[in-house]
């Protein structure tokens, strides 16, 4: 392997650095995402069973210990509680705009990491063109023929880098769109709570005042 890597020229090292980087991306995110993730329907339940109770506080801190962005958004509805539905609208979308840039961090190193490696390994192609061209011209200036042997150093790089840099723009591409999936998710999981939660507060607000 270690061969194939000095045989790609000094581009291998950058789209391996772009790999490892990838990797830990990936990783990363995957562990977050799967941090955040709860039962929604169920969590929703609990705190509209809470609200009901008029136990404001409690519903408070089970969003407190309750990981993820719906909580976080949730709570900052909750918190509003008393105020006009426009104004507890307003304070999750603020909520909102807090939790999704968590939710895709990372995701544009990935995006780009896709998409430059394939360049890489192209650049990785032309140089090593480039490098059986120049032993083309230095051959034909010495007046010695050409084998294929002097020309094999610049196909191999030109070949590895371009290998090499698909095979880590395939992967990451697909794992960044999978990411996406699951953020996409994640909202739309948190858009459909806030509407719950600020149906279920206008409810219990016209019921206070009847």
């Amino acid at each position: 392997m270690w061969e194939m890597v000095i045989k790609g020229g000094p581009l291998m090292f950058l789209i391996i650095l772009c790999s490892m980087i990838a990797l830990a991306v990936v990783l990363e995110r995957l562990w977050h995402l799967r941090r955040a993730k709860i039962n929604t329907g169920e969590f929703m339940e609990n705190i509209a069973g809470i609200l009901k109770r008029n136990r404001i506080m409690d519903a408070i801190d089970v969003c407190n210990v309750t990981p993820g962005p719906i909580a976080h958004i949730l709570k900052a509805g909750i918190l509003k509680h008393d105020r006009p539905r426009a104004e507890i609208r307003e304070s999750i979308e603020d909520a909102g705009l807090h939790e999704v840039p968590r939710l895709e961090k990372n995701l544009g190193a990935l995006a780009t990491i896709a998409h430059i490696t394939p360049l890489l390994g192209l650049l990785g192609t032309v140089t090593g063109m480039v490098r059986s061209f120049q032993v083309i011209e230095q051959k034909a200036v010495a007046l010695v023929p050409v084998n294929p042997g002097d020309l094999a150093g610049g196909i191999w790089e030109a070949l590895i880098t371009t290998v090499a840099g698909l095979a880590v723009a395939i992967p990451t591409y697909v794992a960044y769109n999978f990411l996406v999936s699951r953020v996409g998710g994640f909202v739309l999981e948190m858009e459909k709570s806030a509407t719950d939660l600020i149906n279920l507060l206008g409810a219990k607000r016209e019921e206070d005042e009847v």
